[in-house]
């Protein structure tokens, strides 16, 4: 397995910034905070955008279309293909000081509420227990015809049952549990089936570029953000519209704003 740094090139932060930035905590009783991929990168997983480093610098591979996974089978075959082999590592993965840092915020309740715009629990591995997960999770798979659901571990054994002889290197580690793997082993992959109405259509609790949050999870969000005194919003670009509403939302209210990247 090739192995890269997802860590972008960044600037170290004076004094100055810090206490800002406490000043910033100090002065709230409802701190509502929206982490994306970049919390996650020292953690040893890749984010999309960071120079560099970020899947869309270093490979012209695109994350999977939620059209795109439910109408063709054969993106189905090479999602799960490169998610077989990029599942391992990204469930090794373990909370750096910055998913520390905010669980032990919680535990003092130093902040209200965690929305998190990752998929990969290290929230909830950490400690944390007042998180959102806005784009759903990798650790939790569901068939879309049948409903069928269980954790991905043990989906992971049972895809190994439908590919016994399936090896791959993964060449690039992608974000999501993804990795990219020889496209010339893809058709010899074997894409599982539904143990209970034998539909190939079993997925990931993701919510694919292309598809829509569920509006029982935005409501929640944004009754959240509605009480905050404070957003912190750390790791995220704010590219992609599912969280950045959010802070258009706290704009609209006034309520004060601080970014980390």
């Amino acid at each position: 397995m090739v192995l890269q740094s997802c860590i972008p090139k960044h600037s170290s932060l004076f004094a100055s910034h810090y206490l800002l930035l406490e000043r910033f905590l100090n002065q709230s009783e409802r701190l509502v905070v929206l982490t994306g991929a970049g919390l996650s990168t020292e953690s040893g997983i890749p984010d999309y955008r960071s120079e560099g480093v970020g899947l869309y610098d270093r490979t012209k591979h695109r994350p999977i279309q939620h059209h795109e996974f439910m109408n063709d089978k054969a993106a189905r075959q090479r999602y799960w293909a490169r998610n077989f082999i990029g599942f391992p590592y990204f469930i090794s993965k373990e909370p750096n000081i910055s998913h520390s840092i905010l669980t032990k915020m919680e535990e003092k309740d130093k902040l209200s509420w965690i929305i998190t715009q990752n998929v990969d629990r290290l929230h909830q591995k950490s400690g944390a227990t007042k998180v959102t997960e806005l784009h759903g999770t990798t650790n939790i798979v569901r068939c879309e015809r049948c409903s069928y659901t269980t954790d991905r571990g043990s989906f992971q054994h049972y895809i190994k049952s439908y590919n016994k002889d399936f090896v791959a290197e993964a060449i690039n580690i992608t974000p999501d549990a993804d990795a990219e793997i020889d496209i010339d082993l893809i058709k010899l992959f074997n894409i599982p089936l539904c143990p209970d109405c034998g539909s190939d259509f079993i997925k990931p609790q993701v919510v694919f570029f292309g598809a829509n949050v569920a509006s029982p999870k935005v409501q929640f969000c944004h009754s959240m953000v509605s009480q905050a005194d404070r957003i912190l919003v750390a790791g995220s670009s704010l590219f992609v519209m599912s969280g950045y509403r959010f802070i258009l939302q706290a704009k609209k209210k006034k309520v004060p704003t601080a970014t980390l990247r």
